[in-house]
């Protein structure tokens, strides 16, 4: 609440929270809409909504005014008929499968903090352009934060994608917090089997009340690229650059985030991107499909899946006990992440950071271990150096040019569905565009 002197003001004045006011304060004068006060902080501070889109909050002093311009408008919310293809450009279908993240979530007045949006007609009411694109089906899955997913998640998204293909879509549109859509979009790379369509995934950086929120944008290129790319894989598609100029389309095992708030945070690594997707409803496919042509098969989720599986760290003074911590709890593998080439300690001076005996114990217990490299572009090669043979000849497997993340769960896919043996001979083969046979020195898209 805001503070007593305030809300007398307020009460004077006949102003309610979401009227549009008229703050003048030394001498400068501000307009936009009256919000909630955050719980924390002055409670003499009046936070407006600016025209832009932003929020800002003005110090009330003795000599300010307050001027009420116009009441808040009382509309329900109803949701757009989008579902009439009778009006549409397209007639295609496609799904739209709603998990949350910042790209359906709004600012809360109370804490301050972000929460997530448990209708997501309320993001597409924001996006009347949508119409013109595809008859779009609604399903709402979940409403979380990325970093609160799991393998559970994975499997309903991954059972709801298949059944959204086989029904009759055209493509569909996954929305997902962007911390860890990298995860979901390899692991319904490597679950999902015949796609008959495109499979997108798509979030925002900044919530979509902001004024410069990404989230429409990324929103309509994705439903493009659902509805008229005929890109039978599954992706990612947002921002490709600061700007609203276009978004790129990445495959589902190459995708990084590379950024923790940019526009931009997604880049394609060690491959190139599959399309280009712009507002305007043009796919510049970069990267075909071999089989462009319609599938008559069942779109398949094999969502069978290893969780006991980690994903962990080489460094200096690195300590390899990490290994037996594992072991002892049951786990069926672990990728580590070296360095360079794919390299942990195996020779150092001090013994208790050699993880060669590690290695040799885990994989012998029945563990499987593979090797990544912390560098994101180029691959591991475990023939170069000798620390690299050795652990070879320890057992540890070496996963080409996998991201980490994408082999933690390639690796949890393969135990999920094979034993040990077939799980180490796939492991560095590739079965959904997640290793690439050369790397390009100037891949880093």
């Amino acid at each position: 609440m805001y503070s007593d002197k305030l809300e007398m003001l307020f009460k004077k004045s006949k102003i309610e929270i979401g009227d549009q006011i008229k703050v003048n304060n030394k001498g400068k004068a501000l307009e936009g809409i009256l919000m909630p006060r955050p719980e924390l902080g002055d409670n003499n501070i009046v936070v407006i909504k600016l025209s832009n889109g932003y929020n800002i909050g003005i110090k009330i002093e003795e000599k300010s005014t307050i001027e009420k311009l116009a009441e808040h408008t009382k509309e329900e919310f109803s949701f757009p008929k989008i579902k009439n293809i009778e009006n549409l450009k397209n007639s295609n279908k496609i799904s739209l499968l709603y998990t949350g993240g910042t790209i359906g979530s709004k600012v809360d007045y109370v804490t301050g903090g972000v929460y997530m949006l448990t209708k997501p007609e309320e993001l597409l009411h924001e996006v009347p352009e949508l119409k013109n694109i595809a008859n779009i089906e609604v399903k709402n899955l979940m409403s979380i934060a990325s970093e609160d997913i799991s393998y559970l998640e994975w499997q309903k998204i991954a059972d709801s994608t298949a059944d959204a293909l086989n029904a009759g879509s055209t493509g569909v549109v996954i929305t997902h917090g962007t911390d860890t859509m990298h995860y979901t979009s390899a692991a319904l790379s490597f679950m999902l089997k015949d796609i008959s369509g495109p499979v997108v995934l798509t979030g925002a950086q900044r919530s979509s009340d902001r004024g410069s929120s990404d989230a429409f944008m990324n929103l309509i290129c994705s439903a493009n690229v659902a509805a008229n790319s005929n890109i039978k894989q599954v992706g990612i598609c947002m921002h490709a650059t600061h700007s609203d100029d276009y978004c790129n389309f990445i495959k589902g095992t190459k995708a990084r985030k590379m950024h923790t708030s940019s526009r931009d945070a997604f880049k394609s690594i060690n491959s190139m991107v599959l399309a280009k997707a712009y507002q305007n409803g043009k796919v510049e496919v970069l990267e075909k499909n071999k089989d462009v042509e319609k599938t008559k098969k069942k779109t398949i989720a094999n969502t069978k899946f290893e969780p006991k599986i980690a994903l962990v760290v080489s460094y200096p003074d690195s300590d390899p006990g990490i290994l037996q911590y594992y072991n002892k709890k049951g786990f069926k593998g672990v990728i580590i992440e070296g360095t360079g080439l794919g390299h942990t300690p195996v020779s150092t001076t001090h013994k208790e950071y050699n993880w060669l005996s590690s290695i040799k114990d885990a994989t012998s217990s029945g563990m499987v271990i593979g090797i990544t490299s912390q560098c994101i572009n180029g691959r591991v090669n475990g023939n170069v150096y000798r620390n690299g043979r050795l652990m070879q000849e320890m057992g540890a497997i070496y996963c080409e040019d996998m991201l980490p993340e994408v082999a933690y769960v390639k690796l949890g896919f393969l135990l999920g569905n094979h034993n040990k043996k077939d799980t180490e001979k796939l492991l560095p083969v590739n079965i959904a565009g997640e290793i690439t046979e050369k790397t390009d020195m100037n891949s880093d898209e």
